[in-house]
This record gives C-alpha cells, structure tokens and sequence, in this order.
C-alpha cells in the first residue's frame, strides 16, 4: 500500500515561508499563518513538503485513514491554496463566497490570487466555521 505523501514533517515553517520565492506571496504566508494561528489557537505545522497545516483529523481516502490537517494554505505561485473551507461536493454553495472577493475554487481549495483583495472577516469566518465543524465531529 502506497504510504501517504501529506504528513507532519516536523520542517520548520517560518523556514519554509521565508524559502517562499516571491516576495508578496511570502507575505502573505507569513499573514495567513498569523490569521489561522489566532483563529485556531493551534500552532502551524508543515504537511509534507509545501503545506502549512493546522490541528488534525481522521481522513479516509483509497490509501485508508490516515491523519490530516483541519484547515491549511500553500503559498503557491499561482494562488494562496486554502484548504479546509470549501467544500466541492456540498448540495448548496456557501453565500459567504459571494462576499469573499476574487477568488476560484477547486474540489477542496480556494484559490487566492491576491490575499488583499479578499475580505479578511469573510475569510476569517469561513476558517472558523471549518475548525468548529471540525471540533463538532
């Protein structure tokens, strides 16, 4: 059986923000790191080599259950990834991304091209919701 890639490692994160390459996305690592730590209470946790993750779950997929992270960002070229707030599969849209800001969204991301662009409170929002849902499990 395959052994699961996206695992605590134990890396420094504040390292790993500061190998971000381009200056404005390694801001904002740093600023959603902060936001994220304030809101969860949980210290930051680097997943595998370029996921910063906060807490842990139960996770069943193909490879079996394994531990997860309950919410978590990369600081892509691309995009700021953020995991845990969106939910692809569910029935009805959350409202709260029509007020977010620009942004796009994939099975379980949400693509942030430009963290300032997007309103800190709905996405703070969003982040809580996701850890309390966690906590209600």
């Amino acid at each position: 059986m395959a052994t699961i890639k996206t695992r605590p490692t134990g890396d420094d994160v504040t390292a790993f923000l500061e190998s971000v390459p381009a200056a404005t996305r390694r801001a904002e690592g740093h600023r959603m790191r902060d936001l994220m730590e304030r809101i969860t209470g949980a210290p930051a946790e680097m997943w595998g080599p370029s996921i910063v993750g906060f807490g842990h779950r139960p996770y069943t997929n193909t490879t079996g259950t394994n531990d997860w992270f309950v919410v978590g960002f990369s600081p892509r070229k691309a995009a700021l990834t953020v995991y845990g707030v969106y939910d692809g599969y569910a029935t009805e849209p959350d409202p709260r991304f029509d007020r977010l800001g620009p942004h796009t969204t994939g099975r379980g991301c949400l693509y942030l091209k430009h963290l300032d662009e997007v309103d800190e409170a709905v996405l703070s929002s969003l982040i809580e919701s996701a850890w309390a849902s966690d906590a209600a499990d």
